[in-house]
Formats: C-alpha cells, structure tokens, sequence
C-alpha cells in the first residue's frame, strides 16, 4: 500500500505567478538519450521572493542570471521543482541549461521518440519534462527556438513561422529556426523532427493573406492526407464565415505520429496528431473515420482562437477552451452535414460517455473546485458537458446576441489567460441577460432531473405543465440549488402540426422556449380545446434526465410526427428503453418478454419514410446500448440479464422488420466511387444498421450477406459495418482471421481488428483478450493498441462485469502494467470501473477487491490513485 498521499489541488488556492515570463529563447540540441536545452528566458518580477520552477526528470547542467554563473548554494533542486533563492527584483535575463532522455520517456509526456521521430506533447504539464519552467497556463510568452539534429532528420518543425535553416558545416547535422509572435503558455509548446513525408498546399484567407499548409507523416502515408488537407481548408474558410476569425500566421503545420495518448493537440501552427485522425483511405478508413477527421481537424484548428490566442488561466477553466471549442465544431459539422443527424450523435455521445460520469462517484463539475492529477480532467463532463453550457447560453440570448458575445470576447481577451467568469461576463454584457443562476451549470455535478406532469383543461381551453427540477447529489456536493433550464418546447395537434403557443401572463411566444428557474414551476397554455401531445426539450436544449407522463401512445404519436427531429429520435429511444427495461424485469421473473409490434410497426413506418434523411433513418435502428440500460435498471444489475434482455428484444423487433429492413439493405446497394459525403455517408449507415438487425433476425440470413460483402469489399465502412453486423455469430471468428490476414501491415486496421475482438458479444471473452495481450501485434507502449483492446473490452458490458471477476482481473492487470509503463494511459483505463456499484453483490465484491489491488500497488502513480480512490467507497 503507497504510504504517500498526493497532493490535492484546490481552485480557491490561486495565486498568480511571482514573476511573468516576457519572451524564451530555446536552443534545443536533439539527441535520443541526451537532448540538451539552453533556455534563456527574460523575467519580469511582480512579486518579492525566490523564482520557484517546476522540472521533473531533467538533469540539470548551469544556471546564470545576467550572465553570472549561479553558484550551488544559490539555488536547491527537490520535490520536481528547481528554487532559485535570491533573483532580481528588476527585469533580467535566466539561462537554464539541461537536458532529458526521448527515448526512455514511454509516458509520451514531454519530449520523446515514436518511431524515429522526436515529438512533444505538453499539455498538460509536459513542458516541465523538457525543461524547467514556470509550467503553468497563466504564463504567456513569445518564444524563438532553434533546432539542431543529425541530416536524417530533415524536418525540423516548431511554433509559429519558419526563420532560417542550414547546414553546419563540418557536421552532418543542420538546424531550423523558428520565431512565434503570439504570446503563449508552455503547453502550446511544440517540437518535431523526423524523416517524414509531407504533403503541402496553399489558403487565402479573407483578407487576401496566403498561409502555406503543410502535412507531415511517416514515409509511405501522404497517399492518406488528401481528405485531411481538405478537412482543413474547410474549417479555416467555416471559422471566418462563421466567426470572423482569419488564421494569423504564414504557415500552419500537421504533423500525424502513432505513440500520442490523446487525440490531437492545438500547439500554436503546429499541431500534433495522432494518425489515426489524419490519414484516410476508402480502403483503410471508415466514413466514421472520414467524420471524425474532419471533426477533429476543425477542433483543433478553433482551438487558435479559443484556446491559443485566448488560453485558460488555470486549469480549472479548462472547460473554457475545450467546452467552448466542441461546442464549435459541433455547430461546423452541423454546417457541413446535416444538422439533425449531428444533434442526435452528439447526444447520444453524452448520455453514453457523460451522463455515467455524473451519476457516478468521478462526478465533478463543468469547472471542478479541486484534482490531484490534472490529466484526469479531460472528462466528458469539461468537454461534451461544457459545450452543452455555451449551447444553452447561445438559446437562451440567441444566435446573434452569441455572435457578438463572441466578438467581445475575443476583444477583451485576446493575449490573455482567461477565466469562465470572463466568457459569461461577454455573454451578459452583449446581451443584456442576466445570467448569475446560469452560472450554477459551472459549478454544480450531476445531471439535473426534469419531471413534466401534462393536464388538460377542455372547458378552460388550458394545457398545464407543472415542470420540478431536481438536481442528484454527488460526491462532495449533497445539497444544490435550481438551475436555469431552457426548454425548448412544442404542442402537436393531432394532425401533425405545431400548435401556435400562448403562454398565460406572457401572450404568443416568438421563439417556442420555456426558461425553468424554480425548483417547481407551472406553466399554463392558452386557447387550446383539444389535448395536444407534448414535445418537450426539443432539440435536447438543455442537458437533462426527462421524465414525463407521456403515455405509450403519445410517444408513438411522436415517433411519427414530431416536426423536432430529435425528439422523433428520442421519443424511439424512450420506447425502445422501456422495452429492454421490461424484458430484462420479466427475464429476472420468470415471465415472457413484452410485445413489440407497435414499436416495430411505427420504426417500420419510419423506413417507409420517403422524406426522411437515410443518416436519420440508420440512428433509428440504433436502439440503446446495455451500458444505459444498466444504467436505468440501476442497482443490482446483472449483466448477463442484461444483454439477454436486449438481445431478445432487439431479435423480436427486428423479425417483425425483416421484410422492410430487406428492402433497405438492397434499397442502399451502390456501385458508384467512394465518397464521404453526407448522402453517401447515410446510405451506407443505413444498409449496415439494416444488416445488423436482419443478422439479429436471422443469423443465417445475415450471415451470408456479411460474407457476400466481405468477400471483396471496395471500402473499409463495407469491411466493418459487414464484420460488426456478425460479431455475435459463432462464425464471425474465421471472418476476423481474414480481416487480420488482409490488413495486419497496417496499424490501424490492426487496431480496428483489436476493438472488434474486444467486443465480441459471446462467453469467455477476458481469456480471448488475455491472449490477444500476447500477440505479437500488440504492444503495451502504444495507447491506440491499449485503447483498442482493454477499452474495447471495457466497453463490452457483459465481459467487463462477468459474474466470475475475470473481466475485472484482466483490467487491473493492465492497469498495474501500464502504470510504469504510461500513466495517463493506466488512469484512463482505470476509469471503466465508475459504474461498479450498480451491479449485484457478488460483481461488486469482485470490482472492489481489484481495485483494492490496484491501489495497493507499489509506486502507483497519482493519475491512478486519484481515480481509484474517488471511485472506491469513502
């Protein structure tokens, strides 16, 4: 057991730093064990007292001030921080000199090696790794930096714009040097050098600038970056069309590497990929993979506005960038695809990764008070929570109001280190509202939970909704107060159509919006002598637990004819949930299933659709996952029922289907060259989620259509839409024998082969993915393998939480492994133990036991202990 307990970190503790850093020189000598760093760095004191940096794992070589050398005593080195004792208290000039080992950084923090290539990843604190620095946001500075290396690297990339480059003569070594204007903090630091291929292309921004674009991958992988080039372009054209924000430097700069534990990093014109964003084929890259890379593209390319040129002041504003920029692209990939399609995936992304994080013991808010381990805050809740709060600003106060909260704040805090009471000041100064109870979002966990009691009133002509929030208490959070929750809102007669709304003491509502401000609150409508159905949160306006009285048929009703494509979605879901919650309790009794045919006939309606988008159509054949209705059931869920539920539900509906769900998966044949656009994109959903349910109908049936597809797929969106149909089949096996036979050169395919074995639906699934931990594919020090195959299996419910603890034994094993190995990586993991407590006793007892484990191990690592332990019991 660790005898020593992390520091925890506290939001009220903010001080700001003692002294700012104007302006750092980096001269960086690259080397695979001993790249060494002189950093002159000029100071400018604010505060009295010793200039404390933060370094971990460098060695140190001199140190002077003005010129002077430090002598020993001047300064102490302990606890990861360098303390120079005694500094000027007038502007002066600190040379550090140092260095650190690439190669044997396997945490990919900092400075380190993939594959030949020097790389970077400094956010969140990885600069300190690299050298020693005031590694906090708060810390802006302009930066000139120069690089050496040996000649068989010749791509030497940083920040900001290119300077100068040259041979040294005598030596097969050559240099670059690279000069960024804008201030920055050290985590929008970046470094590459490596021999890579680069694919190159031009833009002319609004003002008539042309900024040079470049690609950087591994050789052999340009043919793979065409759709990410245009991926780019599209996004710097979206951000000045949408927001009036022209990219400020000559270059901008991609560089795509495999060993990279996040998705992508913003560093200031240089960002960093992991390649798994960046390269795509037809033939290696799915129309999902097609999506994400445009998505993820855009992110980080918004992110020079929203995160670069303004930054966070701390990293308990994190959300401020990261809320505000998914909110961002997911508004470009409303543009550029289909709006209603991208609603739906957004939310159901939340309520399957989010909504668990704040029912559960990891709850925290949007802004959290306090971490151990910063690193553990790149949550759901900062990112796709955090959007919800600036998607709900922009309702509340409207696109254009939003749009010129905008403006301002990038007015007001341009070159700044920024907090969220900033961004919500913008909001409220543009436009005029008051928004101090919408603060609350910020600084209350857990999912509200909405009830909507209906009564109506013929004789009165009046429809009441009696509206009650209540907010679940969460850890370190019990009693909490109302939110602002704006509803959008709708009333259907019984033709189909929207109903005009006249609220009582308020007239015709201009925009169809009730805002809930109370713990309890009523809201009566006027002039309407026939019930109307209710469509509440349309549009999921606000980030909420909805429960209504809605009646079976109403939700049926809605099914059909709610003009909200959302809550036609959602009330499918709803009935859908239901369903699988009364199998899963009959199944528990002893008791047949309930009937499917209503539901069936209305989803079968929906196919027969002709208006309906074919995107739209496949979201509705998705029904909910067995991780959410676990989630429902709550408490002392057994897994087993739980996929038996589903799986016997979803055969029933999908039989009663089969002819119609034919009809769509020849319906979408296409002979026609891949593209990834949206109508294509849809088609291809739509055949795949058609043959998953007819492979759930008749196994056989979808058995043979797999084969046929996978026989000679013209596309990788046909290879695993084909092997993910079967994936429960007993043959799906030698099908994924042949997936790695065709693709196994290929490491992510190789990845896409471990997820799909990962997830087989069948028993004895933690000794097959023990085993795949011996293959000589898998490699414990790439997060993309680990990410594939122990999340994968995470995720695979009834594997993860198999009634004999094998599931949870094979995660903490990995996790005890990669906690040496990548800590990040092992915390990351270790987070699939959050929903442990509403399994029976037994899958408690075991998920406990392998937790205790864990935290009894040796050397564990701060990023692990503080997710074990908010997870375990207090």
């Amino acid at each position: 057991m660790r005898t020593d307990t992390p520091v925890t970190i506290h939001l009220k503790d903010y001080q700001p730093p003692a002294q700012a850093i104007r302006h750092v020189r980096l001269d960086v000598q690259l080397h695979p064990v001993a790249t060494r760093i002189t950093s002159d760095i000029d100071v400018e004191p604010r505060l009295p007292g010793p200039m404390i940096l933060n370094g971990e794992g460098l060695e140190l070589h001199a140190i002077s001030i003005n010129g002077i050398a430090l002598m020993a005593d001047a300064y102490s080195l302990a606890d990861d921080l360098l303390t120079i004792h005694a500094v000027p208290e007038t502007p002066f000039r600190l040379r550090i000199e140092q260095s650190c080992n690439p190669q044997a950084n396997t945490a990919l923090s900092g400075l380190y090696l993939s594959n030949g290539i020097y790389c970077t990843q400094m956010e969140a604190e990885g600069f300190r790794r690299f050298a020693f620095f005031h590694d906090r946001p708060d810390v802006m500075a302009t930066y000139d930096v120069r690089i050496e290396a040996p000649l068989a690297l010749p791509v030497l990339l940083s920040n900001g714009n290119p300077v100068k480059n040259g041979v040294i003569e005598g030596e097969a070594r050559h240099y670059a040097e690279w000069h960024d204007p804008h201030p920055k903090p050290s985590y929008l630091f970046a470094l590459v050098a490596g021999d890579l291929a680069s694919v190159h292309d031009t833009f002319i921004t609004m003002s008539g600038r042309k900024v040079c674009l470049g690609i950087h991958v591994e050789k052999g992988k340009e043919d793979r970056c065409a759709w990410a080039m245009e991926s780019l372009k599209t996004s710097m054209r979206w951000d000045e069309t949408a927001y009036g924000r022209e990219y400020d430097l000559d270059v901008f700069n991609i560089v795509a590497v495999s060993d990279f534990n996040m998705g992508a990093m913003e560093n200031k014109g240089l960002n960093v990929f992991n390649d798994k964003y960046i390269l795509a084929r037809p033939d290696t890259a799915t129309d999902a993979d097609h999506v994400n890379i445009e998505r993820i593209i855009a992110h980080e390319y918004f992110h020079n506005w929203t995160g670069n040129r303004i930054t966070c002041r701390d990293w308990f504003q994190l959300c401020l960038k990261e809320g505000l920029t998914v909110f961002r692209d997911q508004e470009f990939t409303s543009d550029v695809r289909s709006r209603p399609v991208k609603r739906i995936e957004d939310v159901r992304t939340l309520r399957l990764r989010q909504f668990p994080e704040d029912q559960g013991p990891l709850a925290h808010p949007v802004r959290p008070s306090s971490y151990i381990e910063i690193n553990n805050f790149y949550t759901p809740t900062v990112y796709e929570k955090g959007a919800e709060l600036c998607r709900m600003m922009q309702t509340l106060v409207g696109k254009e109001a939003f749009r010129k909260a905008m403006d301002l704040y990038f007015a007001r805090h341009d070159g700044e280190a920024a907090t969220v009471e900033d961004f919500v000041r913008c909001m409220a100064d543009a436009s005029g509202r008051d928004l101090g109870q919408f603060f609350r979002w910020y600084e209350q966990a857990g999912t509200p939970v909405v009830e909507v009691k209906c009564k109506h009133d013929p004789a009165r002509k009046t429809f009441e909704l009696e509206v009650t929030q209540m907010q679940p208490a969460t850890p370190g959070q019990a009693d909490k107060l109302p939110l602002l929750l704006p509803l959008g809102i709708g009333l259907v007669g019984k033709d189909g159509r929207d109903l005009p709304l006249h609220l009582e003491g308020a007239g015709a509502l201009n925009t169809p919006l009730i805002e809930v401000t109370e713990a309890r609150q009523t809201f009566r409508f006027t002039g309407l002598a026939e019930r109307p159905v209710l469509s509440i949160n349309r549009g999921f306006s606000a980030p909420v637990m909805l429960r209504t009285d809605a009646s079976e048929a109403d939700r049926l009703f809605l099914m059909g004819h709610d003009a909200d494509g959302f809550n036609r979605w959602d009330s499918a879901q709803g009935l859908a949930r239901n369903l699988f919650v009364a199998a899963y309790v009959a199944l528990q009794a002893g008791k047949a299933f309930p009937d499917v045919r209503a539901f069936a006939a209305a989803l079968g309606n929906t196919l027969a659709d002709m208006a309906a988008d074919t995107a739209f159509k496949a979201l509705m054949l998705e029904f909910p996952t067995e991780a959410e209705i676990a989630a429902i059931i709550g408490k002392d869920v057994d897994a087993d029922h739980v996929r038996e539920a589903r799986r016997g539900v979803r055969s029933a509906i999908a039989r009663e289907l089969l002819p119609a769900l034919e009809a769509a998966y020849a319906g979408t044949t296409d002979t026609s060259a891949y593209s990834p656009d949206p109508a294509s994109t849809g088609r291809r959903a739509l055949r795949h989620a058609s043959l998953s349910l007819i492979a759930a109908a008749s196994p056989s049936r979808g058995l043979e259509l797999a084969r046929a597809e996978l026989a000679a797929p013209d596309n990788m969106t046909v290879e695993m839409g084909a092997l993910s149909a079967v994936l429960a089949h007993a043959e799906a096996a030698p099908l994924l024998e042949q997936f790695l036979q065709r693709h196994g050169h290929d490491p992510l395919l190789v990845d896409k082969w471990l997820l799909l074995s990962a997830q087989v639906p069948r028993a004895g699934a933690a000794a097959r993915v023990e085993a795949l931990t011996q293959h000589p594919l898998f490699t414990w020090t790439t997060p993309n393998r680990v990410y594939a195959l122990i999340g994968g299996f995470s995720g695979n419910l009834a594997a993860f939480h198999a009634a004999d603890g094998a599931g949870y034994r094979l995660v903490a094993d990995a996790i005890i492994r990669l906690n040496t190995i990548n800590p990040q990586v092992a915390a990351r993991m270790a987070t699939g133990f959050r929903s442990w407590r509403q399994f029976d006793a037994p899958r408690r007892a075991a998920a406990e036991s392998e937790m205790r484990r864990i935290l009894a191990t040796p050397g564990l690592s701060r990023d692990v202990f503080e997710i074990i332990t908010r997870t375990l019991p207090g």
